[in-house]
């Protein structure tokens, strides 16, 4: 077995990704008694999330440079401690623990890696990104049945995945994309109305077409996303702000107009933020849920086709998910 591995590390603060990271080589690491090593085969990609701790900006994390990065991997056991239950060399684990994604190979507990049916990329569309979708609409945006329902960035990652979710509890859902792949991925998943907002304006449409208002909006994108779901909530409707992707690695805009509890109040409306690690006590439960979804074809999975092969790529990557390019998840392959 090889004696050394790479990882890319945050070498510094940076506005820029790429800018701030550095390829390293470490010795591998020998493991205690109650962990594994893995190989990591696929690391998903979360540029928002990368981009903003390069600058510093994750309020709950502080760390200074140098420090790891990537957080979701999909791997094979390479190694089992003396003591660590469940796992035998050559089984399929995944893993969520940030600064164990962007790495070749990983030492973790063994309590902290989950065994799967086998090493595939699929899997990081529902670990973790699927659990925030599936987190996200029912204990935040506390989703009901028979809901109008806006899903922004709806053939991302996460979007793709509240997308079905949102359809399997039986709401109508409204997704919003920029390009005609998109539009064919999210009609095939079932979203009832598609729009495509380099071709339609979303507000005209909202306008038109849905006149009672939205009674759950699932935003990943921000500015004129936000300001249009929040215009358009009905009675006692709900705001989750999955993340602001159109400013991530930008100076945030400086909004002049009114506060906003005078559309809300009126409403009784409720505007809420969305981090998955403040809600880690439902990821065990929702986790198990995907994957048996999954497991029965119950659950599509969309794994972006762009293919991003080992350490090296990860900024490009970054980069291209950042631009809005991409359909389903944004993997790298080592």
């Amino acid at each position: 077995m090889r004696q050394h591995y790479r990882k890319l590390v945050a070498a510094r603060l940076s506005p820029s990704f790429a800018d701030a990271v550095e390829l390293v080589e470490e010795r591998l690491p020998a493991i205690a008694a109650d962990q594994i090593l893995i190989r990591n085969r696929f690391a998903g990609i979360n540029a928002g999330f990368d981009t903003l701790l390069c600058r510093g900006e994750v309020p709950y994390v502080d760390l200074v440079p140098p420090f790891d990065l990537g957080v979701e991997a999909v791997g094979t056991v390479e190694v089992v401690g003396t003591t660590a239950v469940g796992f035998e060399v050559g089984d399929a684990v995944a893993t969520t623990q940030r600064g164990h994604g962007y790495r070749e190979y990983q030492v973790i507990d063994a309590a902290r890696a989950v065994k799967i049916r086998a090493a595939t990329p699929e899997i990081l569309t529902l670990m973790p990104t699927g659990i925030s979708a599936l987190v996200g609409l029912e204990q935040v945006g506390e989703m009901k049945t028979g809901e109008t329902i806006l899903i922004t960035a709806a053939a991302g990652g996460i979007g793709h995945i509240a997308v079905q979710l949102a359809k399997r509890a039986g709401n109508q859902v409204i997704g919003t994309c920029g390009s005609e792949a998109k539009e064919k991925l999210l009609k095939r998943l079932g979203c009832d109305r598609v729009i495509n907002y380099r071709q339609e304006n979303v507000v005209d449409v909202l306008d038109r077409e849905y006149p009672a208002g939205l009674n759950l909006v699932f935003d990943c994108v921000g500015k004129q996303m936000f300001d249009a779901g929040i215009d358009h909530l009905a009675l006692q409707g709900r705001f989750v702000i999955v993340g602001f992707i159109s400013e991530y690695g930008k100076a945030l805009e400086t909004v002049t107009r009114p506060r906003i509890y005078e559309k809300l109040f009126w409403k009784s409306a409720l505007v809420r933020g969305f981090l998955l690690p403040r809600y880690a006590e439902h990821v065990p439960a929702a986790r198990d849920r995907l994957l048996d979804l999954y497991y029965n074809n119950q659950l599509q999975v969309s794994v972006d086709s762009t293919v991003f092969q080992g350490l090296e790529s990860i900024p490009s990557a970054v980069s291209y998910l950042l631009s809005g390019q991409n359909c389903g998840k944004v993997v790298v392959r080592y």
